[in-house]
């Protein structure tokens, strides 16, 4: 069978594509989230490689059927667990165009209609940090890598011998800050990078759950006096856990002080720029050396979609250019070869998606979407202080909610019941919430994140959080857990 498929074998192929697309999108309002505990049964063993091929058309509508009716749906409007959106239809035609085209951003003089529509991108997310001057910036595979090259160029920023002469010409331990509610893949960068994951200091937060400015200069001071580097500080806009949103000004002055790099990570929280109610809750972020975006959380973009932005254009270059003879920078070029400012080299084009997006929403079609959200949330935290079996166990800033139950519990006996609730909640298949640590406790996690949920799903959930409860609770009335109160 040819890979070259004739223009019916084509078509007949993309209508089926656009069926199975079209009715998904529409059944997800009310689309149960996974299939029923009792039918979550998969192979237990993978099958062998094809020797021949099949019909493309049978194959297809098999493994539809198969995701369709058995896969866990993370943009159902009743997905209220993490923070996996719902994808804009737009930026679903953008991938589709993207695959088809195959574009290669690695070099300008191959992609320069692709490269413009990416400077375009970054610039109008530059706009929103308020950064004036040329920013520039990346689109990445997620918050991982963009942390993970933020990092990197910190690293060049204070000890600029690096790239060249690697770590060993630093002559003591590089070291790097972050609150103990901050990515957990700042370890796995620490990795990466040849520091080691001790490298990564962990803050201690304040009530807020929000990194600590005098718990950090108390760090730094500390790594000073022991002959170790500082070199960079991870403010955190939206925790995974509970959405806090670091202090950055005070970070800032700090950073000043010692002469660090300051990244904010805002994978998920920096996107409430949008909205022109609620940016203040980030103010400051303009000051940041670098920011770290991830449009595949709260701007509803499919997988992948990662995007990292500096004000230090140099620095940026400095980290990841590489002379390559077979590879020449384009002459008189006024945007970057894309492989000098990335850790990727052959890359996909994970702009075009959110560039669709803005070109056919806007501004204010992010805005009214968080502004719905964030109202969606606040309503939800005044429900739950109102309940007789839950009570916040963290402020809620963003989307995010943390749940406790109510009581003098243990906190192993609070974690098991609370497990137990998550568990027979999406039990059904029908919503997902999820489990969380959240300043050393465990909590019940809810938020909302799909543009497509409304409050009657928020509604559902409660009704569904309180007669979970009442069982759960009714059948531990004479169990070891609940003996385990204080």
């Amino acid at each position: 069978m040819n890979f070259d498929f004739d223009s019916s074998t084509r078509r007949k192929l993309g209508y089926e594509l656009i069926e199975v697309v079209d009715s998904f999108f529409t059944s997800l309002a009310d689309r149960p989230v996974q299939p029923p505990t009792e039918n979550r049964v998969y192979p237990p063993r993978l099958s062998s490689l094809p020797e021949g091929g099949e019909d493309p058309s049978q194959v297809f509508a098999q493994v539809c059927k198969d995701l369709l009716e058995t896969g866990f749906h993370v943009s159902a409007a009743n997905y209220l667990g993490m923070m996996n959106p719902t994808p804009t239809y737009m930026s679903f035609l953008g991938d589709a165009l993207v695959s088809a085209l195959n574009p290669q951003l690695a070099t300008l003089d191959r992609s320069e209609t692709a490269s413009r529509i990416e400077a375009e991108t970054v610039k109008w997310v530059a706009e929103l940090l308020g950064w004036k001057g040329s920013p520039v910036g990346t689109f990445t595979s997620g918050g991982n890598e963009a942390n993970l090259s933020a990092l990197a160029m910190a690293l060049t920023a204070r000890f600029p011998q690096i790239v060249e002469d690697g770590l060993f010409s630093v002559g003591a331990q590089p070291v790097f800050y972050a609150s103990s509610e901050a990515h957990h893949s700042l370890e796995k960068s620490a990795n990466l990078l040849g520091l080691g994951r001790k490298a990564l200091r962990r803050v201690p937060v304040n009530d807020n759950l929000q990194l600590d400015p005098r718990e950090l200069e108390r760090s730094i001071k500390e790594d000073l006096k022991a002959g170790n580097k500082p070199f960079c500080v991870v403010a955190t806009i939206g925790t995974t856990s509970s959405g806090a949103l670091d202090q950055i000004p005070e970070l800032y002055e700090l950073c000043c002080r010692y002469d660090l790099w300051l990244h904010v990570d805002g994978a998920y929280g920096a996107a409430v720029l949008f909205s022109k109610r609620h940016r203040s809750l980030v103010r400051g972020i303009d000051l940041a050396d670098s920011v770290t975006f991830d449009p595949h959380k709260w701007l509803a973009m499919p997988f992948a979609a990662g995007l990292l932005l500096t004000k230090h254009p140099s620095t940026m270059e400095s980290t990841f250019s590489v002379a390559c003879s077979y590879l020449a920078n384009s002459p008189a070029a006024t945007l970057p070869d894309n492989r000098n400012i990335s850790a990727q080299w052959s890359r996909r084009m994970n702009s075009l998606k959110l560039w669709l997006t803005l070109r056919v929403h806007g501004r204010r079609g992010y805005e009214e979407m968080i502004d719905r959200q964030m109202d969606l949330a606040q309503d939800f935290a005044k429900w739950v202080e109102g309940t007789e079996y839950f009570q916040l166990a963290a402020p809620q800033v963003l989307p995010i909610l943390n749940l406790k139950l109510r009581g003098d519990l243990a906190p192993e006996a609070a974690a098991v019941l609370q497990r137990s609730i998550i568990e027979e909640v999406n039990r059904d298949g029908q919503r997902w919430i999820s489990a969380a640590t959240v300043n050393g406790h465990s909590v019940i996690r809810t938020m909302v994140i799909s543009y497509l949920t409304e409050e009657r799903h928020v509604r559902d959930l409660q009704t569904a959080l309180v007669d979970v409860s009442r069982k759960v609770l009714g059948a531990a009335a004479n169990s070891t857990a609940v003996m385990a109160m204080k």
